[in-house]
């Protein structure tokens, strides 16, 4: 997961430059509504998902592969926080000892898989439900279209079908836009929300190049909200 270290090392700008991802983790719990009791959260982050649930739970697992964002989640009798990759085998075989859960929830974080089907097959083994939010090959389209190069997301429909081969699943896609005052500032939001995944593509001529001609005031997302029918 090539994106760890830039997630680590944005940690601590990470909340006040992910504007749409707290809006997405939002909209993803909005889709819950059977209250589970016993949760496992792929990619927890600081701890967006865990600091929005309004029900009681007895029992919550977040595992993020960075550690400085390990440090800022909530931690408490009843949440564990792991700092390992949700793709390891170390944490697959750990994570075993704690199923059954209720819900595997993940926002925000599952485009950055390096084996996206076998992720899915190995969270079918963890529980029947699960509630995902995946940004998808879209976001930043714009961006993609004028440097030329090919986007690292996952398509939405491809997500789909793979996902649909372990579990019985509603989804939906939804696009949203953030307007900036510059381009600067847009590139400054990619750098700091840690979007990027770490992939530096470009070099210093194209980026400025790409800064100087984006056509746009604003950067677009697309969403993959992927939910089972019984949550």
């Amino acid at each position: 997961m090539k994106h760890i270290r830039e997630f680590s090392k944005q940690s601590h700008s990470y909340d006040a430059n992910t504007i749409v991802q707290k809006k997405v983790a939002k909209y993803l719990l909005s889709k819950i509504k059977s209250k589970p009791k016993k949760i496992l959260d792929l990619g927890c982050g600081t701890g967006d998902i865990n600091k929005k649930i309004t029900w009681q739970y007895e029992n919550f697992i977040g595992i993020d592969c960075a550690k400085g964002m390990c440090e800022k989640h909530p931690v408490s009798s009843n949440i564990l926080v792991l700092n390992e990759n949700f793709e390891s085998e170390s944490f697959q075989k750990k994570i075993q000892k704690f199923a059954p859960f209720d819900i595997v929830i993940s926002s925000s974080a599952l485009q950055w898989s390096d084996d996206i089907e076998e992720l899915i097959k190995f969270t079918a083994s963890l529980s029947k439900n699960i509630a995902f939010s995946i940004f998808t090959c879209n976001t930043f389209k714009d961006i993609y279209n004028v440097s030329g190069l090919k986007t690292f997301l996952p398509d939405a429909k491809e997500l789909v079908t793979i996902i649909k081969k372990y579990f019985d699943i509603n989804y939906e896609i939804k696009t949203y836009k953030v307007v900036f005052d510059d381009n600067m500032s847009i590139f400054r939001y990619i750098k700091k929300s840690g979007v990027s995944g770490g992939k530096k593509k470009l070099t210093v001529t194209q980026t400025k190049n790409l800064i100087r001609n984006y056509p746009h005031d604003y950067l677009e997302f697309e969403v993959l909200y992927v939910v089972s029918p019984s949550v």
